[in-house]
């Protein structure tokens, strides 16, 4: 399988408004040597919708760069645009991604029909492995089972990052999919309980800040080892919650800035943490050994 287990939603480090080449290329070799399975760049936790077309060819041209075929690289190429989709899509595959991650379109409220006809699209002009992505939360629409099932037919469409919040709902789509399609949790507070419904790994906001740690869990699960796992699993509780307690990405980046990986440096509409979940996650971080 191209894509599978611990997979990283890696965050863009930004210095003085330009995206931060250096600590992009070592968050990368320090997510590899601590066992993720892939690399996300370009996602939500990338802050992509605030980036241009040029900055989006290059982080994902510096992060294949780095990757160096370690791990694969599944690219964010999302747009409320089928036009400007096929664009970034095209990019990252010119740039040499593995995959291309396209969640469902934002803000439009596209129905069920201009969901299908808008992945479907993107697959008739760019040869290139697509994992869908859900996330109501983000975009105020739900890809229902009926319609993921339809694109799941495509063999260009190889997966869907499922980020609903509803555990029924995945277990259907896990149900009614080819076994071939693989779906990935998008929820880090749902990790372990949609690897035992099925799924073939998770897309990672937590991962960004313990990487190990959130590989060990799919490592154990995927080993047999399923009671490690939910254990292993049952203490990223506390740390999983923290990477939400304001809008993502503002804690993983501010919590890699503590750890020294790269500057807290946003952009608007995205600002600096408040200081009270300033102090929250900073405790959390020391009581989980990740300020050293």
């Amino acid at each position: 399988m191209l894509f599978s287990g611990s997979m990283t939603a890696i965050i863009t480090p930004f210095r003085d408004g330009r995206v931060d080449e250096d600590a992009l290329r070592k968050l990368v070799d320090w997510q590899i040597s601590q066992g993720t399975d892939a690399i996300v760049p370009c996602g939500t936790t990338g802050e992509a919708v605030t980036i241009t077309y040029e900055e989006q060819d290059r982080i994902v041209r510096i992060v294949v760069e780095q990757a160096a075929g370690r791990v694969p690289v599944l690219a964010g190429a999302g747009s409320n645009s089928t036009a400007n989709a096929i664009k970034l899509a095209k990019q990252c595959k010119a740039a040499g991604a593995d995959g291309q991650l396209q969640v469902t379109p934002y803000y439009n409220k596209p129905t069920q029909e201009g969901l299908f006809q808008h992945f479907r699209a993107i697959t008739e002009v760019v040869d290139l492995p697509m994992v869908l992505y859900n996330v109501p939360g983000r975009t105020a629409v739900n890809m229902l089972p009926e319609t993921t099932s339809r694109l799941a037919s495509i063999d260009t469409i190889i997966g869907i990052k499922e980020a609903c919040g509803n555990l029924e709902q995945i277990k259907r789509i896990i149900a009614d999919t080819p076994k071939e399609f693989a779906v990935f949790s998008g929820d880090d507070a749902m990790n372990f309980d949609i690897y035992r419904a099925g799924g073939r790994g998770a897309i990672s906001v937590t991962s960004n800040v313990a990487p190990a740690r959130v590989a060990a869990v799919w490592d154990a699960f995927n080993g047999g080892r399923v009671e490690e796992a939910q254990r292993l699993h049952e203490g990223l509780s506390v740390l999983n919650k923290a990477m939400f307690i304001e809008t993502n990405p503002i804690p993983a980046k501010t919590a890699l800035a503590m750890m020294g990986r790269c500057r807290e440096e946003f952009r608007l509409p995205m600002t600096a943490m408040g200081e009270e979940h300033r102090a929250e996650l900073k405790s959390i971080l020391e009581s989980n050994g990740l300020l050293t």
